[in-house]
């Protein structure tokens, strides 16, 4: 049960960009980007257009382009980086998307004094918050949050594929005791399909979370992956950089020097 004081908040990017899935919508991409890589407007010139509008409190939300974001994310992608700028600059996509994770929980306003003696009027955490990280590269993402909250609670969900049936199958979870009374920050770097998060999800829910209190903190989504996670969980909020049709599903490979 941590709170976090006001000195230890970074700043983090403004509101994010917001789309919504329903099951009437068709899978759209914030992004108008063919399946290869390119990247086309609706005239058949260069991506000019801002993305579609979404109402407020929208359950899909990403986080607003710049040339910044947009370089990692081709770092990420090029099959020809060394492990090591991709580590780097996966680890610098983690920090930002962490960032934005943090200002979607609850604050409440605090009082502190300032070394000549005045009063600051600032906010701090609301008590009760942890991380939660679906193996294996969800663990990638457990640093990131750490530096943000240096003594958050985080729990573990490993969730597989089983050989025979190809669905997902969870081995392991553990969570902090009470972890019903906290709002989870679930963190999962790809969404392709969606099935593992689903999985995952229904585990928390198994241990009393409700999902209207879940942040799903990702890098990358598919239209499929998020819309399928919305769909089983309307109330969930997912917080990306991207969705696009291909993801870049090397990601754990790669980061942790398995590929």
């Amino acid at each position: 049960m941590e709170a976090m004081p006001c000195s230890e908040r970074r700043s983090a990017p403004a509101a994010g960009r917001q789309l919504r899935f329903s099951a009437r919508d068709g899978e759209r991409s914030p992004s108008p980007e063919s399946s290869d890589g390119s990247c086309s407007g609706s005239n058949g010139g260069p991506c000019t257009e801002p993305p579609p509008a979404a109402p407020p409190g929208a359950p899909l939300k990403l986080l607003p382009m710049n040339d910044q974001i947009r370089e990692l994310q081709t770092i990420i992608r090029d099959r020809t980086a060394s492990r090591g700028d991709f580590v780097f600059s996966a680890d610098r996509l983690i920090r930002l998307v962490v960032e934005e994770g943090l200002n979607q929980l609850p604050y409440t306003e605090c009082t502190v004094t300032t070394p000549t003696g005045y009063k600051y009027e600032g906010v701090k955490f609301e008590k009760g918050n942890c991380g939660v990280s679906i193996m294996r590269s969800g663990e990638a993402m457990e640093q990131g949050l750490r530096d943000c909250c240096r003594s958050i609670r985080i729990g573990k969900i490993l969730i597989q594929s089983d050989e025979e049936t190809q669905r997902a199958k969870v081995y392991y979870a553990k969570f902090p005791p009470d972890i019903y009374r906290r709002k989870v920050l679930l963190m999962y770097p790809i969404l392709s399909t969606g099935n593992t998060v689903i999985e995952a999800v229904k585990v928390l829910i198994e241990h009393g979370v409700q999902p209207s209190v879940i942040i799903l903190l990702s890098l990358f989504s598919t239209p499929h992956g998020a819309k399928s996670i919305i769909q089983e969980f309307p109330d969930i909020t997912i917080l990306t950089t991207e969705v696009h049709p291909v993801a870049p599903t090397h990601f754990g490979q790669k980061y942790f020097g398995t590929d």
